[in-house]
């Protein structure tokens, strides 16, 4: 099986090229086969050749608005779409263009190892947002040439377009919650919008070829044998917000055998309380990037006061964890997806993947995506989140 994931790395490889170096509302528009290698390339190169670089072309963003982008892009900022710079900096190979961010996608880069891959990114301002608001006055000074901003703020994009910005939506939601076809639909997008197709294609086969490999063991799995996970996907001020049906929580338990404990619900981020867990009594409790606690708050019983963890099941069975943070976050898509798949599945059924050796499918992932020789301290840290990534 080892074999078959690194071949499958590899043959991902040849097709995102540089790339190795949330429900969405419908607003009103605003504004062969054969081919071999060589021949690919020379077809790409050509039609890179007949772009006029001073023009513009039309993009088609996940409002389903026509947008007109200019050839040329020099200056970008992501706004409410957190997970963007990661993946925008992972797709160019670099921050250059990057003028703004949101503070919580500069909390998760500062913390994460895209600040040692690409250090630039600790300098991009973020100060045009505040309390998750955009400052208009503010990012018109920046005169960026074009945003990313999510989808599910309707109202933020109206003033973007009002304010004469060129704004493009993207969608955390288009796609259901799952994870690995929504990284596609990002990376595509972000092909349409630099002219760059050809690095949109590659990992998202990947992650199909993971996510089979994963069914095929878990498959067999008794409803009773099925672990019954929580996630805390926020956890602030006493208030606890878990993964519904329609989040990526629910995407992550059943992609990885198990069963989403709040899954009944049909919605994306739940409020619930103690009483609630209690009933629950989940096997098992992830905790994302999102939230500033660590496990050691639960087995210690120092998250918020008032709050026992310890008569639940998965504390005091140890079944608590926090997910990774490699180049962002790993509870939402990221370019981290297939990792996020594998790792779960072996934390979730350890006995079923024992062959799998995560630290060195790691490795080799970062090796063949990113051209990043990850240290043994790199994998520590991915494994160990800061408090401070969970971000404002």
């Amino acid at each position: 099986m080892k074999k078959r994931i690194i071949s499958v790395i590899l043959s991902a490889v040849l097709c995102l090229g540089i790339l190795a170096g949330c429900a969405t509302e419908n607003v009103p528009a605003a504004g062969s086969d054969t081919a071999s290698v060589e021949e690919q390339s020379e077809s790409s190169a050509d039609m890179t050749d007949a772009v006029d670089p001073e023009g513009t072309h039309i993009v088609v963003d996940h409002f389903g608005n026509e947008v007109e982008v200019p050839n040329t892009i020099e200056t970008i900022v992501t706004t409410s779409i957190t997970p963007m710079p990661a993946v925008y900096c992972m797709f160019a190979g670099s921050a250059e263009r990057l003028i703004g961010m949101s503070p919580s996608s500069k909390a998760a880069a500062e913390n994460s190892l895209l600040a040692d891959i690409m250090p630039e990114i600790k300098d991009v301002p973020t100060d045009f947002m505040t309390g998750g608001e955009v400052n208009i006055e503010a990012l018109l000074a920046m005169n960026p040439d074009i945003v990313f901003c999510n989808t599910s703020k309707e109202d933020e994009y109206k003033q973007l377009v009002a304010a004469g910005l060129t704004v493009i939506g993207v969608s955390t939601s288009q796609w259901g919650s799952d994870s690995v076809e929504t990284f596609d639909g990002w990376v595509t997008l972000l092909g349409e919008v630099f002219n760059e197709e050809d690095k949109a294609a590659g990992i998202t086969e990947y992650g199909h070829e993971m996510y089979d490999m994963i069914q095929e063991r878990v498959s067999g799995l008794e409803d009773s044998e099925k672990k019954r996970i929580l996630f805390l996907y926020n956890y602030s001020d006493g208030t606890i917000n878990t993964s519904g049906k329609n989040h990526f929580g629910q995407y992550w338990c059943e992609a990885t055998g198990g069963i989403n404990v709040a899954g009944e619900n049909d919605t994306k981020s739940l409020e619930i309380n103690m009483e609630q867990i209690y009933e629950w009594d989940p096997d098992m409790i992830y905790i994302t990037n999102f939230v500033p606690y660590l496990a050691e708050d639960l087995y210690q019983n120092t998250a918020f006061e008032g709050h026992d963890w310890s008569v639940v099941r998965a504390v005091q069975e140890g079944k608590v964890y926090k997910c990774p943070l490699g180049v962002y976050r790993w509870y939402p898509p990221s370019s981290d997806t297939p990792l996020m798949l594998l790792w779960m599945a072996k934390t979730n059924y350890p006995d079923l993947f024992a062959d799998i050796d995560m630290e060195q499918e790691m490795k080799a992932y970062y090796k063949k995506f990113y051209n990043i020789e990850l240290s043994d301290e790199d994998i520590i840290k991915i494994f160990n989140p800061t408090r401070e990534a969970a971000g404002a």
